[in-house]
């Protein structure tokens, strides 16, 4: 696989290196893709269906790529379904137009139209992934984004023998669209996916699955990177490969110091990057995927998805030994990991803050508001399920915020979103989690706005009102220094920051019942979205949108937009 995708990037490097109008200076070579939204009949679980993939691929095309290198991604949607892209981990530099969440930056790709993705890969390597941003569609649209570091510049640790992607993801045997909107009518919990998959596959675990598993092949004493990605809707995941330790070299497309553990947790939005080296006796070796659950009583897949480490010379029909993956609700194992996290060097974290936020992240119950409450409100005590950032339920507009905001469209958000809770107590163990305590949230498309260049901090708090439960942040448009994190309620007199040597993240796991603190200059112009990618939880208004107005000169101004940006 290593040498295929080093065969394909000599190729793109030979065949499209095309000098773009607004290329950034010292930029790469232009890589063109063609994706195109289509159904694919696939038989799973024993059942048959259609799931939505792009150009027919499940899970869908690598895009391969080098640091600096412009990508123009052609996207056409041949479903009934509205569809948008969005290229996880890209910071989208000048380019906001072209991140791809759904009424956040763009209005969706309709049936029978076409949208042109352009954006350019500054200052970026490592393993990112793209994904449908448009209701549950992510569980089958999605893929890997694998960019090299530029010609002549090697890994900073040994190079592995080969190299291969590894897609955590959940399968659904019903629609997901329809899915989505069932969860949302009932007012209730989500049901849990009906199988893990690695890379598509669910395992020998599963009904109808025996020869339905994914296998890596290895050759004994030769050392593997292994391009973890979490495409997962509604589930966080341990991972693990039977007797062997995985050595983390890079999470969210950013190079750390390498340490050993014996398993992982990814988050839905998280990449991690391991070495593996096949040095145990002859065998077949079972790469196990499963479930962490931090919240309460919530329903859950508790079936393993089994890959196989098979080494070469292994009998056919050996049989793969068993994984040992954390009990599902292992939060020290997350944390564990977590605390071994460091930047490969020591990085230049904002010291002064200029812009300071307290965002509380959890869930409500809204009271029941339906004249068929058995139908519409199956939430903790007849209620309606809702998630909020400091209780403010996102609502999306009726066209994109990025477009009414850049065309001074008015009636479409606020600027109002408040720098704090608008009521401190207890986050974490004395949240007002039953009636007739008011656990609402309030409804509104609001939005924060940032200067130009300003030094932004923001406290991200785990609430109690349902329940505590570990929420993976991601921040379009920016990566951040995961500066602090903890259990309990935050308190500036006693967190422990690091500014040396922090974690650059895309997407950031807020412990079960505790915090985290992340920094980053705001110096990308635009519209960034900042939700919880447990899908559920977005689709029950676990949001809030950044705008970072415009700084000086054409390289620190939003372009205009593209002349086919779709209409809503």
């Amino acid at each position: 696989m290593a040498n295929l995708a080093t065969s394909m990037l000599l190729c793109l490097n030979l065949s499209l290196h095309v000098a773009m109008a607004h290329e950034w200076p010292g930029g790469g070579s232009t890589r063109f893709y063609d994706f195109k939204v289509q159904t694919l009949r696939v038989t799973k679980l024993c059942n048959t269906k259609e799931i939505v993939t792009i150009n027919r691929m499940f899970p869908g095309p690598v895009i391969y790529a080098q640091e600096d290198d412009r990508i123009i991604v052609k996207v056409t949607n041949v479903t009934p379904y509205n569809a948008t892209i969005h290229w996880h981990g890209v910071r989208q530099k000048l380019s906001c137009w072209f991140d791809g969440p759904s009424y956040i930056t763009q209005c969706p790709i309709q049936a029978g139209q076409t949208f042109t993705y352009e954006f350019t890969l500054v200052k970026q390597k490592g393993t990112f992934f793209w994904h449908a941003h448009v209701s549950w569609l992510r569980a089958t649209a999605h893929g890997a984004i694998v960019v090299y570091p530029k010609t002549g510049i090697s890994y900073p640790f040994k190079q592995p023998y080969e190299e291969h992607i590894v897609i955590l993801g959940e399968y659904w045997l019903r629609d997901v669209v329809q899915l989505e909107r069932q969860v949302l009518a009932s007012g209730g919990a989500a049901p849990p996916a009906d199988a893990f998959t690695i890379n598509g596959h669910p395992g020998p675990n599963y009904n109808c699955s025996r020869n339905d598993v994914y296998k890596i092949e290895v050759v004994p004493g030769k050392t593997y990177l292994l391009r973890l990605i979490n495409a997962g809707l509604n589930m966080e995941n341990f991972f693990a490969i039977a007797y062997h330790n995985l050595t983390v070299v890079e999470v969210d497309a950013e190079y750390t110091k390498s340490f050993t553990t014996d398993s992982v947790m990814l988050g839905p939005g998280q990449t991690m990057n391991v070495l593996v080296t096949a040095d145990q006796p002859i065998g077949k070796y079972s790469m196990a995927m499963g479930p962490y659950m931090s919240a309460q009583n919530v329903s859950f897949q508790n079936i393993s998805a089994i890959a196989y480490f098979q080494y070469l010379g292994a009998a056919p029909n050996c049989l793969s030994l068993p994984a040992k993956l954390p009990r599902f609700n292992d939060s020290l194992a997350v944390m564990t990991v977590m605390d071994g996290l460091r930047s490969l060097n020591p990085v230049d974290v904002p010291k002064e803050i200029d812009a300071s936020l307290s965002v509380t992240v959890g869930l409500n119950i809204n009271k029941c508001q339906s004249m068929t409450p058995q139908w519409n409100c199956q939430g903790t005590n007849n209620g309606t399920f809702a998630a909020s950032m400091n209780n403010i339920s996102f609502v999306n507009p009726t066209i994109s915020v990025l477009e009414a905001y850049y065309k001074k469209i008015g009636g479409h958000f606020t600027e109002d979103f408040p720098d704090s809770p608008l009521k401190f107590y207890d986050f974490v163990n004395g949240a007002p989690n039953n009636a007739p305590n008011n656990t609402q949230a309030t409804n509104g498309t609001r939005t924060k706005v940032l200067e130009y260049g300003s030094r932004v901090q923001v406290i991200f708090q785990d609430t109690g009102t349902v329940t505590t439960e570990n929420h993976p942040i991601h921040l379009h448009g920016y990566s951040f220094y995961v500066v602090g994190y903890g259990t309990g309620n935050f308190n500036p007199q006693t967190a422990d920051f690091n500014l040396i040597d922090p974690p650059y993240m895309n997407t950031i796991g807020v412990p079960v019942g505790g915090w985290a603190a992340i920094r980053f200059v705001a110096d990308n112009p635009g519209v960034w979205f900042m939700h919880c990618h447990l899908d559920i939880h977005q689709s029950w208004g676990l949001g809030a949108v950044l705008i970072v107005k415009n700084g000086k000169g054409e390289l620190e101004t939003l372009p205009h937009p593209p002349a086919d940006l779709p209409c809503c």
